[in-house]
């Protein structure tokens, strides 16, 4: 049997086009810079256009040695055999891509206790819990706060990143809290300079401070 992989702690890389680059580029920069998570996310593309892409994210991640996530799209993750899925709460259940996807990575997004619950018993190997602050690349998102991004991350046992409005002025508030890491999108992609602000973000997770 296959053993599943570990998920490293830090920062958790989402790829983007919004930015005026192409996901490719976006999962090169943040790999360059030591990001060692990926996910793909893109919702308006055709299908062939995101087995393309992931494809090619994909390799990249083998180069880095990088664990390559899909966003809900099931069966692209299986058609470029990614090492996961991360699905929400309006994408396919858990425990139904639990079905297809055998031992690989699931990761769910939850916003509460309820959904921690549900998603843990659903075969969850780890929660995107958020947004915890405002944030630009997804409109409609209630923000959850630290407050609750703390009681999620205590009832949990899964490891929970934190995601949404993630900033270099926030992360070290973050880091107080007994999660595993913190996804980020516009903060890096939305830079001059994408590749040394996610470096940045690394250096401050690691620090001591």
């Amino acid at each position: 049997m296959k053993h599943k992989p570990e998920l490293p702690s830090g920062i958790y890389g989402i790829t983007s086009r919004d930015f005026g680059t192409s996901h490719e580029q976006s999962a090169r920069y943040l790999l360059k810079a030591g990001v060692r998570i990926i996910q793909y996310r893109e919702k308006a593309a055709s299908t062939r256009e995101l087995l393309n892409e992931a494809a090619a994210i994909r390799d990249l991640c083998r180069q880095y040695n990088a664990l390559f996530i899909v966003n809900d799209r099931l069966d692209i993750a299986l058609a470029c055999d990614a090492d996961g899925v991360h699905v929400g709460q309006d994408d396919m259940p858990a425990r139904v891509v639990r079905k297809y996807l055998g031992d690989k990575i699931v990761g769910v997004s939850v916003r509460n206790e309820e959904e921690v619950i549900t998603a843990q018993a659903d075969g969850a190997d780890y929660l995107g819990a958020g947004a915890v602050f405002p944030t630009s690349t997804k409109q409609d998102s209630t923000c959850i706060g630290l407050d609750m991004l703390g009681k999620i991350a205590r009832i949990s046992n899964v490891p929970v990143y934190a995601i949404g409005g993630i900033t270099l002025n926030n992360l070290n508030a973050l880091k107080q809290l007994n999660i595993l890491g913190a996804a980020v999108i516009s903060a890096i992609l939305n830079t001059p300079d994408p590749e040394n602000t996610a470096r940045e973000f690394i250096r401050i997770w690691s620090s001591k401070e």
